[in-house]
């Protein structure tokens, strides 16, 4: 696979991670807890589908192979981070929602 079709592998695994994690809070918002459970479950799957694009990347790079470097897999990797973020306070926020309503 080379560096575009991996950086936008890379960018379309966050995007639906953020947009799991996102779920989650609405879902969480609304009281349906289930659901956003569901939908956290889910945002950690795309992450660790996506993760490990990253990790045989950051392998064969350890291994010796070059590896270009564009300005569309720092873009990815940014994407990345900020789903792992998004993904991690999702959590957080529907943990809040559940103890508040309790």
């Amino acid at each position: 696979m080379d560096i575009l079709q991996t950086s936008m592998s890379i960018i379309a695994g966050a995007g639906d991670a953020k947009s799991c994690a996102m779920e989650a809070i609405y879902s969480a918002r609304e009281g349906n807890y289930e659901e956003a459970r569901i939908s956290l479950e889910k945002a950690k799957e795309a992450l660790r589908d996506t993760h490990s694009i990253q990790t045989d990347l950051i392998t064969k790079e350890m291994q010796g192979e070059k590896m270009e470097l564009a300005l569309i897999m720092v873009h990815a990797q940014d994407h990345l981070m900020s789903a792992v973020l998004i993904k991690d306070l999702a959590a957080e926020i529907v943990t809040m929602y559940e103890r508040f309503t309790k």
